[in-house]
């Protein structure tokens, strides 16, 4: 559990920016009223861009920060947001920037055959604003799959403009991470109407096909993302596991080359692959009423039914 980090929460009809101290909710605007340091940006109300270049800035001293909030909650300055407040996903990317077979044993697993990485490039992908979901929110199964399956990934956000950026220097321009679920109907994936054999806009960009949170973590303090534990379970049965280390291509990697075909902004999310144990490989998939729980140990949890 991180000691601080950034969400939203929904209560009363209305969503507001939140802070998140070993595992309680504040209210981000309560913080800065009692004096509490929150980087400057209300991120549930569109301005997530300005909120995260702050936070990419922000040479905060989290541990402090959150022993400042834990003395203020113990005196009575601050309290928890309690009632039927919910968090609902940090903000809404409008570009999410997806790796592909980016650990050589899912790339086994689904029958993908790669070329060395000295003879290759990350191979990305989009997913977009009408993806996104919270954790709580339903993945909506279209009634044209029969093979929805699974993806737990880490996402990370960027804080700094990106262009032609060097590998060495891509971590410098991610604010905060976070929990991806790259939902997939793998079947609609694929088309023979065309000479193409694939279309991943069918088979990934369905409204809900993203769950993303719950939370936003400061970049400082996963000070090497390819150290990350992902796992994901299915109605409790766990189907994915591994680490970050397994990635093809590194997260500082996959920002270099995105930066030499777009400029990257604050606000962009990358999804930066995902291990093996999706349900293609298995040979089973998602119904109705399945539950899903994608995980990043040193993050935190989203958990999605299937409706």
């Amino acid at each position: 559990m991180p000691v601080i980090a950034f969400g939203t929460y929904a209560s009363d009809g209305r969503e507001a920016p939140a802070v998140i101290c070993d595992g309680a909710v504040y209210d981000a605007g309560a913080l800065r009223e009692a004096g509490l340091h929150v980087p400057h940006g209300n991120w549930s109300n569109g301005e997530a861009a300005r909120f995260l270049e702050n936070l990419c800035a922000d040479r905060s001293d989290w541990a402090a920060i959150a022993e400042g909030i834990r003395a203020a909650a113990a005196g009575g300055k601050v309290r928890a947001v309690a009632g039927q407040a919910r968090l609902s996903a940090p903000f809404r990317p409008g570009r999410i920037f997806c790796a592909a077979s980016n650990f050589v044993d899912h790339a086994d697993e689904m029958g993908t055959v790669l070329a060395a990485k000295a003879e290759s490039k990350p191979y990305m992908f989009l997913k977009l604003e009408d993806c996104v979901i919270g954790s709580g929110e339903p993945v909506r199964m279209p009634a044209e799959t029969n093979q929805l399956d699974w993806e737990v990934e880490l996402a990370a956000v960027i804080g700094k403009r990106a262009r032609h950026v060097s590998v060495a220097d891509a971590l410098s321009h991610v604010a905060a991470y976070t929990v991806v679920n790259d939902v997939t109907a793998r079947d609609m994936n694929v088309r023979g109407d065309y000479p193409f054999k694939f279309d991943w806009f069918q088979g990934k960009c369905h409204d809900s096909f993203a769950p993303f949170g719950p939370w936003l973590v400061p970049a400082s303090q996963i000070p090497d993302p390819q150290k990350v534990r992902l796992s994901l379970t299915v109605n409790g049965e766990v189907m994915q596991e591994g680490t970050a280390e397994e990635m093809i291509w590194k997260v500082n990697e996959q920002i270099a080359y995105l930066s030499t075909i777009v400029t990257l902004k604050p606000g962009d999310v990358i999804a930066t692959g995902t291990p093996t144990g999706v349900g293609m490989g298995r040979g089973i998939f998602l119904k109705r009423g399945d539950v899903m729980t994608a995980a990043i140990a040193e993050i935190g949890e989203i958990t999605n039914p299937v409706e």
